[in-house]
């Protein structure tokens, strides 16, 4: 078998290392050339976390410091005739999480001090404002030129409180201080460059600095982070072909499973599809496809404000919003749009110019199956893993062409899962059964939807199509006639499978399966 020689930078967010040790750098430098030669000095970038926010910040800190040596070979190399060296005022708030107001004031003593030291200043100020305003203005008279300043997860310390109504204004204030020296240092700056998960309040938090230009939805910063399908198939040409080896597939099949679970992706439109990086290049350090940015952070956050919002799992995606709906300042929102699209559970798919409304929708199969695993537990409570088994055994009855035996081991299944508090209404068994429905989906290609309260499966394997219509409370030779009714077979024909017909009817009062009809 072969291996890949080819070292991904897994974790490594500092543009140096990557370039001094031969890891692989998709070439984004033509756009650390166009935000650092535009109108704009102050801008701002969201990104979902893992997106590569952190290398652009890294980037741009090695070539405002004039390392024209790391650039060989790549595009500023051809654009960049005049190299300049300036101070360069780097700071990461990534680590500032889940501090009292104490131990954020602490942490930013921290980050100034280093560079203080390096200027030879000694402060016995408590203030963090005072300190970064002394910080930057002898920076410039020292050098004698003007002064990066560079805020990598400016919202970092904010996130975990976003809405509570305590801490959220205590911690606001101490970052907001932190960076109004950044309107009055004017003079003194070449460049301010923040990025972060949320769309910053320029009411909250920039109240004085009112000229940030926000790139994140601009189409010429598109594919700024993340990787297109070009920069993988040009860049990365060798890598795929090992890939495909290592997956037993040809190159085409292990492209287009690499864009079924990792791409998706786009921040304006139009865009190029945009794959997300960390799962991509684990993928291809690994040599299997897996939940690797879904995994990599525990989303309990967003299951609570799923809650909160009563967001059903259907609901996530499917959704149609202004701009200013979902590219929004998370702190006032009043709806979990804002919440989703920054934090990468949907993102834009479509867009309207006569009514201006972007279709939003989750990116790809590991987006969706990673929340529907993370829901499950909200209506299988311990029998989660119980639940994923057999979802497992389901698909291996399907596969194997027992239709019967999969509908009666899903009716045992849920019969043994104890009736629970809060689940007195229909709609709860519903929800459950898009979910384990849909979770299908971790072996074969499944469309689950759930219109007014009904379940519709249509679920693809290698020998057939299987179109699958819930009742409640009804029959299963009712569920058929929807079936029949809705011509089914007839558009599904195409397919060139044969088609497999399913009526279920689920009892809502024994809260599982009561007959079913299977049609071939």
């Amino acid at each position: 078998m072969t291996y890949a020689t080819r070292l991904y930078p897994i974790g490594i967010q500092t543009f140096s290392e990557i370039i001094n040790k031969n890891y692989l750098y998709i070439d984004k430098t033509e756009y650390v050339y166009r935000m650092t030669h535009s109108s704009s000095k102050y801008m701002f970038l969201s990104r979902p976390r893992r997106f590569g926010k952190s290398l652009l910040t890294s980037t741009l800190r090695s070539y405002f410091e004039g390392r024209m040596d790391l650039f060989k070979g790549l595009a500023m190399e051809r654009l960049e005739t005049e190299w300049t060296e300036y101070p360069v005022l780097h700071f990461d708030m990534s680590l500032g999480k889940h501090m009292t107001k104490e131990e954020l004031e602490r942490y930013l003593a921290s980050q100034l001090e280093p560079m203080e030291s390096r200027y030879g200043i000694l402060t016995e100020s408590p203030d963090a404002n005072i300190r970064l305003s002394r910080l930057i203005r002898r920076a410039y008279e020292q050098t004698g030129l003007q002064v990066v300043v560079l805020i990598d997860e400016y919202d970092a310390p904010l996130l975990d409180v976003v809405h509570e109504e305590k801490n959220l204004p205590v911690l606001r204030n101490v970052m907001r201080n932190f960076y109004s020296p950044l309107k009055a240092c004017d003079p003194y700056l070449r460049f301010v460059f923040l990025t972060g998960i949320t769309k910053f309040s320029q009411l909250s938090i920039f109240s004085e600095l009112n000229n940030i230009k926000n790139i994140s939805m601009l189409p010429e910063y598109a594919a700024i982070c993340g990787i297109t399908a070009e920069e993988m198939a040009t860049q990365m040409d060798e890598d795929l072909d090992i890939l495909a080896g290592r997956l037993g597939v040809s190159r085409e099949e292990a492209v287009q499973q690499l864009k079924n679970n990792y791409d998706g992706y786009h921040f304006t439109w139009p865009s190029p599809d945009i794959y997300n990086p960390f799962s991509l290049l684990n993928a291809f350090t690994d040599g299997r496809l897996d939940s690797y940015w879904f995994g990599s952070g525990t989303p309990t956050y967003l299951i609570e404000m799923l809650r909160k919002y009563n967001v059903l799992p259907q609901q996530i995606g499917g959704r149609k919003a202004m701009a200013e709906s979902f590219d929004a300042p998370t702190e006032r929102m009043t709806d979990i749009t804002p919440l989703l699209y920054q934090s990468g559970y949907i993102t834009i798919k479509g867009y309207s110019p006569a009514t201006r409304l972007y279709t939003l929708d989750i990116p790809n199969k590991e987006v969706r199956l990673g929340l529907l695993k993370s829901l499950l537990p909200g209506y299988l409570h311990r029998y989660t893993s119980d639940g994923l088994t057999t979802v497992a055994l389901l698909y291996e009855a399907i596969l194997e062409e027992r239709p019967d035996d999969a509908f009666r081991l899903l009716q045992t299944f849920l019969s043994t899962v104890p009736y629970c508090d809060h689940t007195d209404y229909e709609g709860h068994y519903q929800q459950m059964l898009y979910i384990i429905f849909s979770l299908l989906g971790m072996y074969v290609d499944v469309e689950v939807r759930t219109p007014r309260g009904r379940v519709d499966m249509v679920m693809r394997t290698v020998t057939a199509l299987y179109i699958v219509e819930l009742k409640l409370d009804q029959s299963a030779e009712a569920a058929m006639r929807q079936i029949d009714l809705r011509e089914y077979p007839e558009r599904f024909a195409l397919c060139g499978l044969p088609v497999v017909k399913v009526g279920i009817n689920f009892d809502r009062e024994r809260h599982t399966l009561k007959d079913w009809v299977i049609e071939r």
